[in-house]
């Protein structure tokens, strides 16, 4: 993966159109802000129950948006990254209707992952309560074939979304085929979705166990042979993200959306700083994504007895979800939790500037913390133009992730990019892309709780971030062929920083 901010998008809630327009915009006004592209799941369907990530054919592009031929010139343009989805696939694929039709006659039923294939003498009342699950209630479902066969199927996250046995030779040989598609297309990085609750085991919390490490390093190896590298996508511990990270060729730091808040809310660098001073250095930075923004990451480890403590602790983290809340004028509440249908427990749902109130200042000085943070940056297509939450969006669906899942036409994405905070971000994303210091060391400068200095070097060429928390003001200076420059970071600075 190139050294440069990343674009995470879906294809067509930005270019109001298929794989086609979205070239166009890319090749058009974001000519050259991007390294590279991660396409959420453009698979058939795009909207199904779970926004694409409960494909009917993983191996086929949804035809609405074009077809792998359309991918493969995209991906000629910039490196293209797309979602392999671990753990499960719909209930409306072919392999799945085949088990439901042929019973347990199909050649597709041990794909599928059951209850009693974990646990063939029965769980106990404490194991079925170990189990991890990011939502409510057991982790099962009860399906009955046609041929009369009733089956309690897993199924982590949805009824819709049937978990795969990723053990099983024809569970194995599902995922390497969509490799090879990927191969063929030209997909240089793969992102493994909903990895760690891919394997299940009796007596553990069936979530990163020491064999979802060997499963998650067996297919990332899979992937590397194909020339694919692989990010994981784990919502975890901070400490379990360390230990992934050893693993793996990339891991999301979704720890730092919810510290970067905290420290903007609270005027307190601490906690932003200890996590920073450990972090993985082969990172994907995030601020935001299509999902919400995470509690977990920097909380107790909730799949440990004895509660590791997190990053924040609960006071912190209640103080900063209601911050948030009260910011965004209650729209993210209407959005979280039990006032939303998919009940994610650790996630607040709300666009990344709608949680900071708006506040063009506040949320440039985020973007130039988490450029100079260690790792590579992605920027999610709504956080790209600055988005407001989707309320009408989230009104019809009652999906409360929706509200960060707009549908941008062509005039929308035309009139964002004209505002002064959008051209503010775009010039901070070509410094990080162009300036060479990037590539070099990272350092945290000591300095008061109240400040963060970030600094990066390599040479004599180097970039240095100061950020004055209780003012709400940052300074990047850096070394350019004119000497020493100063740069104000703010709305009204889209432009002066000159390599």
């Amino acid at each position: 993966m190139k050294n440069k901010v990343q674009l995470i998008t879906y294809v067509d809630r930005l270019s109001g159109g298929g794989l086609t327009e979205l070239q166009s915009l890319l090749d058009g006004p974001l000519n050259g802000v991007f390294g590279g592209a991660h396409l959420l799941p453009f698979f058939t369907p795009i909207d199904g129950a779970d926004a694409g990530f409960d494909p009917s054919d993983h191996t086929q592009v949804d035809p609405r948006l074009g077809d792998w031929n359309n991918v493969r010139k995209l991906g000629e343009r910039v490196e293209l990254m797309a979602d392999l989805i671990v753990n499960h696939v719909s209930r409306d694929s072919p392999q799945f209707q085949d088990l439901l039709q042929h019973g347990l006659k199909s050649s597709y039923a041990s794909m599928f992952l059951t209850y009693d294939r974990v646990f063939p003498k029965g769980a106990s009342e404490a194991e079925l309560l170990s189990i991890y699950r990011p939502r409510p209630g057991l982790p099962f479902a009860v399906v009955t074939l046609r041929t009369g066969e009733p089956r309690l199927l897993w199924t982590t996250f949805t009824p819709q979304q049937i978990d795969i046995d990723v053990q099983h030779p024809h569970g194995r040989a599902y995922l390497n085929a969509i490799l090879d598609r990927f191969q063929t297309a030209g997909v240089k990085s793969i992102r493994l979705d909903a990895a760690g609750y891919a394997i299940k085991k009796a007596g553990t919390s069936c979530f990163m166990i020491p064999e979802t490490f060997a499963f998650i390093a067996t297919l990332t190896e899979q992937a590397r042979a194909r020339g694919i590298e692989a990010l994981v996508e784990i919502h975890s511990h901070y400490l379990q993200q360390v230990e992934i990270a050893r693993h793996v060729d990339r891991v999301y730091d979704f720890a730092l959306p919810p510290l970067v808040l905290h420290a903007l809310f609270k005027s307190d660098a601490r906690f932003l700083k200890k996590w920073l001073s450990v972090s993985p250095r082969n990172a994907v930075t995030v601020l935001d994504t299509h999902d919400g923004i995470g509690v977990i990451d920097v909380g107790a480890d909730a799949a440990d007895p004895q509660g590791r403590p997190g990053l924040l602790g609960p006071a912190e983290i209640d103080e900063m979800v209601e911050t948030i809340h009260a910011r965004s004028q209650g729209e993210s509440r209407k959005a979280t939790g039990a006032a939303a249908s998919n009940l994610d427990l650790y996630q607040v749902n709300c666009t990344f500037y709608d949680a900071l109130g708006c506040r063009d200042n506040e949320y440039l000085i985020a973007r130039a913390i988490q450029f100079f943070a260690p790792g590579i940056p992605q920027v999610y297509y709504v956080g790209l133009l600055a988005g407001r939450n989707d309320m009408e969006l989230l009104g019809r669906t009652s999906v409360g992730r929706d509200i960060n899942r707009h549908y941008y036409t062509r005039d929308e994405v035309q009139t964002a990019l004209a505002r002064p905070v959008v051209k503010a971000l775009l010039n901070l994303i070509r410094f990080r892309n162009a300036h060479t210091a990037f590539g070099g060391e990272f350092q945290i400068e000591a300095s008061s709780d109240q400040t963060l200095v970030l600094n990066w070097r390599q040479g004599s060429r180097w970039a240095r971030l100061e950020v004055d928390f209780p003012v709400h003001a940052a300074v990047i200076e850096y070394s350019s062929r004119d000497g020493v420059r100063r740069h104000a970071v703010s709305r009204n600075s889209d432009q002066g920083l000159s390599i």
